[in-house]
């Protein structure tokens, strides 16, 4: 068993190496690994795998990525040993959705940035505040920005470095002055609170600590209840990634207003988004009636004016 503990460890490092950030399966798999080790297992099989997969037996869609995770480390150990049993495909099928975005009006965020604002102590609500302004005014995904250190601000130029972001890549981001502005009253508060800070982080928590993702999305979700934004339906609900959504959407939604090329500019987001290719950004044309309805209307007069 304690070669299937180092095994698993040696799976995840050579994943991470290929850019795959892994947070679930690095989370979970040991959880697998302690499972098998109660049981005394020699080995990996299917039926240990779909037991242990099917203890959240109220959530199929968790079980089906519990089962995912695990088939993906069987494949890397059966080529170790071959008596290990990688569970098929269509055990416990993953049928995959996507949330509907829940676009975010100028008028709500500015209602969420003062609401974070207002939190307590002061330092908590300053560094709220300036987080949910940067994700709304950037796109920023939120791992990137907890990922954020102080010296990734380039204050001459108002440059942002994202450091190896999703599938290990980094990019440069081009700040608005009002940005820029925000993100510096930021330090100047978080260097008088938190003077003697644990981490180079930028944000920082009241312990001096780097933020953690699930005490984000909570703060999140209860500014969203307290000021009334709510979901529009099961799969559209306010979450803190769908600021990045609004972010795209509203963007083309300009650029198509002002009679930009958007096919031409398309990478150009794709790129200040940090998406692997422009095909997960055309992903936002459905994603927004208002946009996709825009986008029908130029590609009608186009039709029309054809020679």
């Amino acid at each position: 068993m304690t070669s299937l503990r180092k095994a698993l460890r040696e799976y995840l490092a050579l994943r991470r190496s290929v850019g795959f950030k892994l947070e679930t399966a690095a989370h979970l798999l040991p959880k697998f690994v302690d499972y098998l080790q109660r049981r005394h297992a020699p080995r990996l099989t299917c039926e240990l795998a779909l037991a242990w997969a099917m203890i959240p037996r109220e959530k199929p869609r968790l079980c089906a990525v519990r089962l995912s995770l695990v088939r993906g480390f069987a494949r890397f150990m059966q080529a170790r040993d071959p008596r290990t049993e990688v569970p098929p495909l269509d055990l416990l099928p993953q049928r995959r959705w996507r949330a509907t975005p829940y676009l975010y009006s100028q008028a709500e965020i500015a209602r969420l940035v003062r609401a974070a604002h207002a939190l307590q102590p002061p330092l908590l609500g300053s560094t709220y505040g300036t987080l949910i302004g940067l994700l709304a005014s950037t796109g920023m995904r939120r791992g990137e920005a907890i990922a954020l250190d102080r010296q990734d601000i380039d204050w001459q130029q108002g440059i942002l470095l994202v450091r190896n972001s999703k599938f290990g890549k980094s990019r440069e981001l081009p700040l608005h002055p009002t940005t820029l502005d925000a993100l510096r009253d930021y330090a100047r508060v978080r260097d008088r609170l938190s003077p003697r800070p644990k981490t180079d982080s930028f944000f920082v928590s009241l312990a001096g600590t780097r933020l953690l993702r699930h005490r984000v999305h909570l703060i999140f979700r209860r500014l969203t209840r307290t000021l009334g934004i709510v979901p529009r339906s099961p799969r559209c609900r306010p979450r803190i990634h769908d600021l990045r959504h609004t972010f795209a959407i509203r963007t083309m939604l300009d650029w198509y207003r002002r009679g930009v090329d958007v096919e031409c500019k398309l990478p150009l987001l794709s790129t200040y988004l940090g998406h692997f290719d422009p095909s997960s950004t055309y992903w936002y044309l459905s994603a927004a009636p208002e946009l996709l309805s825009l986008a029908a209307r130029r590609l009608q007069r186009a039709w029309e004016e054809r020679p």
